[in-house]
């Protein structure tokens, strides 16, 4: 059974930071193509950023130079550091693998908020 647990959001002030976590179970991790995507309120979920199995990434424009994916293989475990966090970064972020498989985990609320 494959899970996905995503967890270290919360509420912080603009500007600053947040890390994320993704704890994958139930599947073979390390050669996969994992990705952050993240749903505002009434908008679709869009891809944030993703990492191959060969350690290449990319950004989406919106983050590029903010944020930065990387991956534990050993943990099968997803990050994401978010630096200069803006209130257009809150969302709900989740993990999944690129493209996006059927299964989805809770979430983790990030709200960016003076």
């Amino acid at each position: 059974q494959v899970r996905l647990v995503e967890s270290g959001g919360g509420l912080v002030q603009p500007g600053g930071s947040l890390r994320l976590s993704c704890a994958a179970s139930g599947i073979s991790f390390s050669p996969l193509f994992m990705a952050w995507y993240r749903q505002a309120p009434g908008e679709q979920r869009d891809l944030v950023a993703s990492i191959t199995g060969g350690y290449n990434t990319e950004y989406a424009d919106s983050v590029k130079g903010r944020f930065t994916v990387s991956r534990d293989n050993a943990k099968k475990t997803l990050y994401l550091q978010m630096n200069n966090l803006k209130p257009e970064d809150t969302a709900v972020y989740y993990c999944n693998r690129r493209p996006a498989a059927a299964y989805w985990g809770q979430g983790t609320q990030v709200t960016v908020s003076s």
